[in-house]
């Protein structure tokens, strides 16, 4: 007897730790998402490609794996879900790129730290329908803070209908005004980037590299958080995850952050995702608000 979609569903929520029912959310929110991607999908006529943005912690890549499974059981389309995480750059080109222009640049996470070259050159050979052979992506282990080595890549065969990157700063739009860069609104920017040389460099990306990759999305939608508050706190609820998936790793090939360091971390994202929760209810195709227990709450469309 054929698995039902519930009851995948429920599997795939229990391998990511949710405890919540999803019940009222499955109907409301991934299948009607899911209805609007199709529709989409047959008014275009080739691979679409879904940007999934959101601050940390807002659940992306859960949201990510629910449409994926909803969309490939439903709607049989071939579905690949991708964090644009997975595309950083190796440890060792951002430690060339820190040693340039500034050392904030050795962190992963803002805008020039990922391969877009790469993302750029895949989704113009799949927007161009000319995707006919396998292809490898990147996969990254952010508990080494490296790329992993090719054979554990994630692996796409030949036909991909939907393709969904999510990512924290996906869609993200540059700022203009380029006085309001010169102020720093953290301790990071005050004490390490006196010289405003990396937060120039971050907002320059967004302007060339980035914009061209966001321009292949063909859907945007966008998880609200709450406010900034709660994306420090549901960052660490990350961390704790992270460890408990790596329990069975020795100690010493963790890499686990403490709470002052994920305090510090957050600084890195706190311009861009501040400007994002302004920006983005503006520009995406679908708002999705999360509520302050960390559940989608309804859709809104643009």
């Amino acid at each position: 007897m054929k698995e039902s979609l519930v009851n995948k569903l429920n599997k795939l929520k229990n391998s990511f730790f949710i405890k919540e029912n999803l019940s009222k959310s499955f109907n409301l929110i991934y299948l009607k998402i899911s209805e609007l991607i199709f529709l989409k999908k047959v008014l275009l006529g080739k691979p679409l490609i879904i940007g999934l943005a959101g601050g940390q912690g807002s659940g992306k890549t859960t949201f990510a794996h629910f449409l994926k499974l909803i969309l490939e059981n439903k709607y049989n389309l071939k579905t690949a879900a991708i964090s644009i995480d997975d595309i950083y750059k190796t440890k060792k080109e951002r430690f060339r790129i820190s040693k340039k222009i500034n050392k904030l640049f050795i962190t992963r996470g803002v805008p020039g730290t990922h391969d877009v070259k790469f993302l750029n050159i895949f989704f113009k050979i799949l927007k161009n329908n000319k995707f006919n052979k396998s292809y490898l992506i990147p996969k990254f282990d952010k508990s080494i803070d490296d790329r992993l080595p090719k054979s554990k890549w994630h692996y796409l065969q030949k036909k991909v209908d939907i393709f969904i990157l999510e990512g924290w700063c996906v869609g993200a739009r540059p700022e203009k005004n380029l006085d309001n860069l010169n102020k720093p609104i953290n301790k990071l920017e005050a004490i390490e980037d006196k010289n405003c040389k990396w937060r120039l460099k971050v907002n320059q990306h967004l302007k060339t590299d980035y914009k061209e990759l966001f321009s292949f999305i063909d859907l945007m939608i966008y998880l609200k958080v709450p406010n900034f508050n709660k994306v420090l706190a549901w960052r660490g609820l990350q961390e704790k995850k992270l460890a408990y998936s790596k329990k069975n790793m020795s100690q010493n090939k963790l890499k686990i952050m403490t709470e002052s360091e994920i305090k510090r971390f957050i600084m890195f994202y706190e311009r861009i995702t501040k400007k994002m929760l302004i920006d983005m209810p503006k520009f995406a195709d679908i708002i999705v608000p999360i509520s302050s227990n960390h559940q989608p709450k309804k859709i809104i469309l643009n």
